[in-house]
């Protein structure tokens, strides 16, 4: 049983401390990201009860293209949802990197529960193909999740149309890997998407930094021959 909850805890916490380590300027209390990590796998609940009735009224057939999609679309809306109710008007959500930390926080909350309910079910034997396909995967829905989801925060025009951006892109991206999964279901098939996503995600990761360094640069002081490393509170705000 130990096993099992440290084979599947273990890539959700990896992926979120690369992606928190990558936050260089002002990294965001651990407290309020593991609130949103754990916000995220409460989710589980209300995810897995749409889906019971969805299965048990005949709503959709599950071998269709149109359920593929709508379970993306569901898992990726209530990921949404948390992400702008608790994040989103957070004051620690102070800089454009801030986004990504708390939309894989969520993500990652939500894909642990997920990998360890399925491990328990299936087996060890799929600890590594989960870690590196589904767990992966839902951090990188996570990564444009909170890409966009920034720049409408911090973005004076088009704020509807990214937040709408910030929730569709990521239900697609994700309806697309369902249906590879599902209907193919192999490493040959799924190795190219998985590639673009993460040449996709870490591009939106180079997009962020450059946005919060800009940040920075306009309201704050760097202290002359500071390090930019993660942890360092090296920043003193501009009097106005």
């Amino acid at each position: 049983m130990l096993e099992i909850l440290f084979a599947g805890i273990a890539p959700g916490l990896a992926l979120l401390s690369y992606f928190y380590l990558k936050d260089k300027y002002e990294p965001e209390p651990v407290s309020m990201v593991f609130f949103t990590f754990f916000s995220g796998a409460l989710l589980i609940i209300p995810i897995a009860f749409i889906d019971y009735v969805l299965k048990a009224e005949n709503v959709v057939k599950y071998d269709s293209i149109y359920a593929i999609f709508s379970s993306g679309l569901i898992e990726e809306f209530f990921k949404w949802s948390i992400l702008f109710v608790i994040a989103y008007r957070s004051v620690e959500f102070d800089e454009p990197f801030d986004g990504i930390v708390y939309g894989t926080s969520v993500s990652l909350g939500f894909a642990t529960v997920e990998n360890i309910m399925y491990l328990m079910t299936n087996g060890m034997e799929f600890a590594l193909t989960r870690a590196l396909l589904p767990v992966s995967s839902h951090a990188l829905f996570g990564v444009i999740m909170g890409y966009y989801i920034s720049k409408a925060k911090f973005t004076k025009e088009s704020r509807w149309p990214l937040s709408l951006l910030s929730l569709l892109l990521p239900a697609l991206l994700h309806g697309i890997f369902n249906f590879l999964l599902l209907n193919q279901g192999s490493w040959l098939s799924m190795s190219p998407y998985m590639v673009f996503l993460w040449w996709f995600g870490l591009k939106k990761v180079q997009l962020a930094e450059i946005s919060s360094y800009n940040h920075f640069q306009k309201n704050y002081i760097i202290k002359p021959g500071s390090n930019l490393k993660s942890g360092m509170k090296i920043l003193l705000p501009m009097s106005r």
